[in-house]
């Protein structure tokens, strides 16, 4: 019989935007063993470490806040330490050899089974990728009101294999949710006040499960949802923008006028080098049609600076298709290695020199990302408020465009969808007022 007297759960969550819905489905899970959520560590009842292992040192981060737990632990011996998300899939069992405070881990694909784990009621460590459907498994969604934009996973996995990436040996094959549940997880969010939903997955467009021909498909019966004003979707590779897909951003206005396309580099050579399976020129035709058929669309993208074997020639090439393309604003990392992808063990840029192509490369797209915001002003964007501001009468909301946008709303509320006309840009907002 589960124990019916209120435990605290504290989940620290890293990385992307699936590691926040995954947070979330695994506190509702937990919440169905008498689990509530607090936002303290010291007086949580269970401490969750949802990890995320795309970015240099993620292992070594998780390994530090762990340390800083260890005095918690001492004090209280049957505090419940759990390491969720893919550093847990990639270190297995070396977690808890190194960690010995740590209780669980648990894999991405396995955190239904996470209940179980917490009662004692199956192995300290799963990093299994089950055959059986973890959504299946996982209780209904709490009938409780939420916050207006919500995260939805409708994809997992990635078959791509680009040389630089550790995500399909952590989140392993590509695998498509059906679309009668996609829709009947879409209902229950906007029940509960959600009107904004950005459909999640590692290779998102690249959706493929039963009910719909593709994501685009998928997107249209998502619009026919009543009170469903907002898409998007993240993250997208360019090989899999299908033509319906496209016409979806031509004709569905809940389709939100923004796309994350990542390019990495605008070398072919380095493109080539990393397994990438498109061109320069590829893109470029890819990034025309989806103009054509969207003027207005906000691209933005991800970029890797000094992958191993570029050269200044190559660097130049990536400036050269950031120049041409015009990005609202961009991820850009300078290359590291993950344990375990074909292009860990090749030669390095030097460092200073991928350091210097790492900043050149962001000037530029920082000046591109200034330039659209200051391109906004004077326009009147939809923008959804998700929270009160800072000053009095002060709503915070989200545009068309992702932009964060501050309003001076007194009479407002969260969850309105407003007409904001923009009179300023700031570096990373911009400042309008009611349309």
């Amino acid at each position: 019989m589960t124990d019916q007297s209120p435990k605290r759960l504290f989940i620290k969550t890293y990385g992307c935007q699936m590691n926040v819905y995954d947070s979330q489905r695994m506190a509702e899970a937990l919440g169905a063993e008498g689990y509530v959520e607090t936002d303290r560590a010291d007086d949580a009842d269970m401490v969750l470490l949802n990890t995320c292992h795309i970015r240099e040192k993620a292992a070594e981060k998780l390994y530090s806040d762990l340390g800083r737990l260890k005095p918690l632990k001492a004090e209280r011996p049957d505090l419940k330490i759990g390491v969720a998300g893919c550093v847990a899939q990639a270190e297995g069992d070396e977690i808890i050899r190194r960690m010995p405070l740590v209780d669980l881990v648990v894999g991405p694909q396995a955190y239904h089974r996470l209940p179980a784990m917490a009662r004692g009621e199956a192995p300290a460590v799963d990093t299994e990728f089950p055959a059986e459907d973890k959504f299946d498994h996982l209780p209904e969604r709490r009938a409780t009101r939420r916050h207006p934009a919500a995260f939805l996973t409708v994809q997992e996995g990635c078959d791509k294999f680009c040389a630089f990436c550790v995500v399909p040996y952590t989140r392993g094959a590509e695998v498509s949710r059906p679309a009668a549940r996609i829709l009947s997880e879409a209902r229950d969010l906007v029940a509960r006040g959600v009107r904004e939903i950005t459909l999640l997955g590692q290779n998102v467009n690249g959706w493929h499960g039963e009910g719909a021909a593709g994501l685009g498909e998928l997107i249209r019966q998502l619009a026919g949802i009543e009170g469903l004003d907002r898409i998007r979707y993240t993250t997208s590779h360019p090989n899999d923008m299908a033509d319906d897909l496209i016409a979806a951003h031509r004709d569905l206005p809940q389709l939100m006028p923004y796309l994350h396309l990542p390019v990495q580099s605008g070398s072919d050579r380095v493109l080539k080098a990393m397994n990438r399976k498109h061109t320069r020129d590829d893109y470029l035709r890819l990034v025309d049609r989806i103009r054509a058929a969207r003027p207005d669309i906000l691209l933005t993208s991800d970029f890797i600076a000094g992958f191993p074997g570029e050269t200044d020639a190559d660097h130049a090439d990536t400036l050269r298709l950031i120049e041409e393309v015009g990005f609202g604003t961009a991820f850009s990392f300078k290359y590291s290695p993950r344990p375990g992808t074909p292009a860990a063990g090749r030669a390095l840029v030097p460092e200073a020199v991928a350091d210097a192509r790492l900043h050149e490369m962001q000037a530029l797209l920082a000046r591109q990302q200034k330039a659209v915001q200051e391109g906004m002003v004077g326009r009147t964007l939809g923008v959804l408020f998700e929270k009160p501001g800072r000053l009095p009468g002060q709503m915070v909301g989200k545009s068309d465009y992702l932009h964060s946008v501050f309003v001076q709303a007194p009479e407002a509320a969260v969850g309105d969808l407003v007409q904001v006309r923009i009179v300023a840009s700031a570096p990373n907002s911009l400042e309008g007022v009611l349309a």
